[in-house]
């Protein structure tokens, strides 16, 4: 039976996840296994069945019939990051997370087992929480109370926070310390200087909730490097928790909403500070085919992320001087996702007196993953002490990334560790030296 017969065969058969993928994306794959030397369950499990190349390989023995789905197998794909490390190791172009995005939707809607169906976790903090900042912001004010108080800290220095049972135990350990957020953003910031840009700023979620302040922080830079900002009232989440927790009605909900608030005819892009947050947002013409993929495809055309849309612009050098080494991690879902690595470390170049060390294996995933923290601590574990061994091996006092997840997962290792480090945004780092003043290096 050729291929094209037996992926139509497929496609009728609900029972079949590989039943979800473009048969011919898997025929990219020449299983060369260039990429299994950047995958980090491959690197570190050292099993052919849970790196790129093994993972296709039994993608297509699923959509060929060869191979019916059993929880063995649904392991080998649960315990992929997407990190999409093999995306930019591959020679052959292979689109990975085109393959494995929409087989492991299909793997959930079809598992009806009890614990997936009443789990409780995600249908109260994964889809009801953390895509809402007001709600989260408001869960958190006791533990920010007890942060301030010292009791946290006393209570995480003891270990006892190890006693909190599963995914609510590892949530709980990510928070980081309490830093002042700032009042809430305006709906519009002018630019300071001559205009160069007018955009739209996108706030998201847990983003807004956790790190406000850089939020600030990213509108100030882009404030000094002449721009209209405008902040678009009634947005929301990308859409990218409710995806990889499974949901893909919400995530297509988050997406459409965000659409509907944003008037692209009045900016020059959509400038995006988080990582996870752009590769979701560009990929929206992706996700769904209906009415509104037109739309979204449009929207998908306008997202920038910070780095490259400051990079494209044109930084305006600051001139505060920061005399600190440092090193920057390349966040997944900037490096491979949106392929963006040169303009983040272009920008800190900028900032006088800064030294930027390389970071080994910096293409490999400190663990964050979107939820994959909370849902596969043993691995993440392992992966965000790889990441710190190779931090600390530069000699850095700055640790930078450009997304949340990492912000919090290195933060969370550092503070484990005891390690003297800073972990920061790059916005952050380029605002301090703009307002000429110095990070605030902890005792």
């Amino acid at each position: 039976m050729s291929h094209d017969l037996n992926n139509k065969s497929n496609r009728a058969d609900d029972k079949n996840p590989a039943a979800h993928i473009e048969y011919d994306l898997l025929l990219d794959c020449v299983h060369c296994g260039l990429c299994t030397s950047t995958c980090p369950t491959y690197t570190e499990l050292g099993d052919e069945n849970v790196g790129p190349r093994g993972r296709i390989y039994l993608m297509r023995a699923l959509a060929d019939g060869r191979l019916e789905i059993n929880p063995r197998l649904q392991r080998h794909f649960e315990l992929c990051l997407d990190c999409r490390a093999c995306e930019t190791a591959c020679p052959s172009g292979v689109r990975y997370g085109r393959l494995l995005e929409p087989l492991k939707l299909a793997m959930y809607e079809a598992d009806q087992s009890p614990l997936k169906r009443f789990d409780l976790f995600r249908q109260i903090i994964l889809l009801r929480l953390f895509p809402y900042a007001g709600r989260l912001r408001l869960a958190l004010a006791p533990v920010r109370i007890a942060q301030r108080l010292g009791i946290y800290g006393l209570v995480e220095r003891l270990g006892l926070l190890r006693l909190v049972p599963g995914r609510l135990g590892q949530m709980v350990t990510l928070l980081p310390p309490p830093i002042r957020s700032g009042p809430k953003l305006p709906k519009f910031l002018p630019a300071i200087g001559r205009r160069r840009a007018r955009v739209a700023f996108f706030v998201g979620c847990v983003a807004d909730a956790m790190f406000r302040h850089t939020h600030w922080a990213t509108l100030r830079v882009l404030q000094h490097n002449g721009c209209d900002i405008v902040i678009p009232p009634g947005q929301g989440c990308c859409g990218a928790v409710a995806y990889h927790a499974g949901d893909n009605n919400a995530a297509r909900r988050s997406a459409d909403a965000n659409l509907a608030v944003c008037d692209l005819r009045d900016v020059d892009a959509v400038v995006v500070n988080h990582a996870g947050c752009g590769a979701m947002m560009k990929e929206y013409g992706l996700h769904w085919e209906d009415e509104l993929q037109p739309q979204r495809r449009e929207f998908s055309s306008k997202v920038k992320d910070i780095n490259e849309f400051l990079d494209e612009l044109g930084l305006i050098p600051p001139s505060g001087r920061i005399e600190a080494v440092a090193t920057y991690h390349d966040a997944c879902h900037l490096g491979h996702a949106q392929k963006i690595t040169d303009p983040p470390r272009r920008l800190l170049a900028a900032i006088p007196g800064l030294q930027l060390r390389d970071l080994p294996e910096t293409e490999i995933c400190c663990g964050s993953a979107g939820v994959y923290n909370l849902n596969e601590p043993d691995m993440a574990n392992r992966l965000s002490r790889r990441k710190l061994e190779n931090i600390l091996s530069t000699g850095a006092r700055l640790v930078l990334a450009s997304n949340a997840g990492c912000l919090l997962q290195i933060m969370r290792e550092v503070r484990r560790q005891r390690a003297p480090l800073l972990v920061m945004h790059p916005m952050d780092l380029l605002d301090l030296s703009y307002r000429g003043q110095q990070p605030k290096w902890a005792r």
